[in-house]
């Protein structure tokens, strides 16, 4: 007689279904959590071990992260679906690992993950060839590097943001020159901000003396259109010639300080 296929051999229904799951996890989000409640779930008492790897490994063999090991383990930690976190974990899945943690099956999604160790085509070849391999979906929309796209493409307003609130150039990483180029733009868009509320403020008091004046509601639509579209046309016309012209005398005084403190450092040397 045969003996059974991995995935047909019967678990004792009386102890949890060990179930595996693991990954980088960096900047822990909702993605992250939704393919974790998927395997917590793959049977109606499972126990979820979760293998995060290091710092040395993920660097390695597919960048650096944003948070450190600790952090992301920590993350793992505080997820509800999670009930065991195995730091330090191996980048391929071997025979030993799952002996050594007592794993029946080992959750993921589908899709091959490259082996960039060397070691074979799919991180998962080795258990879905013994049958322990368990599939779950991924969570369009969302991944660790959508989330850091979204600030790269926002990365100046995010550094104007926190250097509004007190963080030093040198805690953000920008050159002094960046620095004073942002605070400018701060500036400006203040300025921006307070003229906009100027043309407003003119709108209502346009309205008011069309009020006063007793002039008819259709004729006051139509001139008053007019006025403020020529108005505000003359206006923007003016601040962007004034925007323009700062901006141009600022760059001239960073490029000159620029220069100055290369000179002094120069000299120092």
């Amino acid at each position: 007689m045969e003996n059974p296929k991995p995935e047909e051999e019967k678990l004792d229904s009386d102890r949890p279904v060990r179930v595996y799951a693991d990954g980088i996890y960096d900047l822990f989000h909702f993605g992250h959590a939704r393919s974790l409640e998927q395997a917590k779930k793959l049977f109606p008492n499972t126990y979820l071990l979760v293998g995060c790897c290091n710092d040395e490994l993920t660097y390695r063999y597919k960048g650096k992260t944003v948070m450190t090991e600790s952090e992301r383990y920590e993350s793992l930690r505080h997820c509800r679906w999670v009930d065991e976190v195995i730091p330090d974990a191996p980048w391929v899945i071997t025979k030993e690992f799952l002996d050594k943690h007592k794993i029946d099956y080992v959750a993921h999604d589908s899709l091959p993950y490259a082996d960039a160790s060397g070691a074979g085509k799919d991180v998962y070849e080795f258990v879905k060839s013994v049958g322990k391999f368990k599939e779950t979906k991924r969570t369009d929309g969302i991944s660790t590097s959508d989330v850091i796209m979204r600030m790269l493409k926002d990365y100046n307003q995010y550094v104007m943001r926190n250097l509004a609130r007190g963080y030093t150039r040198e805690e953000l990483g920008v050159s002094y020159v960046k620095e004073k180029r942002l605070r400018v733009n701060m500036g400006l868009e203040k300025l921006l901000e307070k003229m906009k509320q100027q043309q407003e403020k003119v709108g209502e008091k346009l309205s008011t003396v069309a009020k006063v004046a007793g002039v008819l509601h259709d004729e006051w639509v139509e001139n008053a259109d007019r006025w403020v579209a020529g108005f505000l046309e003359k206006f923007e016309e003016g601040c962007h010639s004034m925007g323009t012209a700062i901006k141009e005398r600022i760059q001239e005084k960073l490029m000159a300080q620029s220069r100055d403190f290369t000179l002094m450092q120069y000299d120092s040397e």
